[in-house]
């Protein structure tokens, strides 16, 4: 049975699910999509569950399986994720850490503060956008005037798209990571003067799309992330070697 319940589909919560299996310390792995699900490297020691959770299920599920640890790897953008998981574990008393997607040492481009905000600016001028804000954001960017000729979007192959104004030519379905090569294809083929990107860090492939949009000489317009406290990657690692030695006792 396992002791750790690990909130992933991202890349750090692929890499704590591949750490456990290599501790041989169990863990179930919790994403919402079955491409998270996929990307994760299954043993005896690991079990996935796929489906997103709301406050209560979660805690259901934390009462059910009496686990004495929780981590969040969620993406940096899943407030609503990141406070349901907190608030149950704070409702069961289970050990909770929150892991922190390592900062970009500088934001390039125009940077504005969030979406809305986004939408304005690109309100602001006709030129073409590839959006790789992925699925989620798809409806708030149907505010943009003339999107359906002006935005082109990026997202999960297994994604459910919830426009149904949006051409599906300007739909481009790809599984990550993108290397710079890749950026510059899927630039060239939106014919987009900019770029669109949240600060995805190091292992959401920023400088990648950075580097891709200054050799095709287009604007990029990044959305910082929430700030919020928590632990590296290394310190879950550190987390995860205690509770194996606190269950061996």
């Amino acid at each position: 049975m396992a002791e750790l319940l690990i909130f992933g589909g991202t890349t750090e919560g692929r890499m704590l699910a591949e750490f456990c299996g290599k501790l041989k310390f169990p863990a179930d792995i919790s994403v919402t999509t079955d491409y998270g699900n996929n990307l994760i490297q299954k043993n005896n020691n690991i079990y996935v569950m796929t489906g997103r959770l709301d406050s209560r299920q979660i805690e259901d599920l934390i009462r059910k399986n009496a686990y004495i640890a929780v981590i969040d790897a969620t993406h940096p953008y899943a407030v609503e994720a990141t406070s349901n998981i907190r608030a149950a574990c704070e409702r069961t008393q289970t050990k909770y850490m929150r892991i922190i997607r390592e900062r970009s040492d500088n934001l390039r481009g125009t940077v504005i503060n969030n979406l809305s905000e986004t939408v304005e600016y690109l309100n602001s001028s006709n030129k073409k956008i590839l959006s790789t804000l992925g699925s989620k954001e798809i409806p708030k960017l149907m505010k943009v005037k003339g999107f359906e000729e002006r935005l082109w979007v990026r997202v999960l192959p297994s994604a459910e798209i919830s426009c149904r104004e949006l051409p599906k030519s300007h739909i481009i379905a790809e599984k990550p990571p993108f290397s710079i090569e890749r950026n510059i294809a899927h630039i060239q083929m939106s014919n987009a003067k900019i770029l669109l990107t949240k600060e995805c860090g190091k292992a959401g492939g920023y400088e990648e799309k950075i580097k891709a949009a200054e050799i095709c000489k287009i604007e990029v317009v990044t959305i910082p992330r929430p700030k919020e406290n928590g632990y590296t990657l290394g310190d879950a690692e550190n987390f995860i070697i205690s509770l194996a030695k606190e269950v061996k006792r």
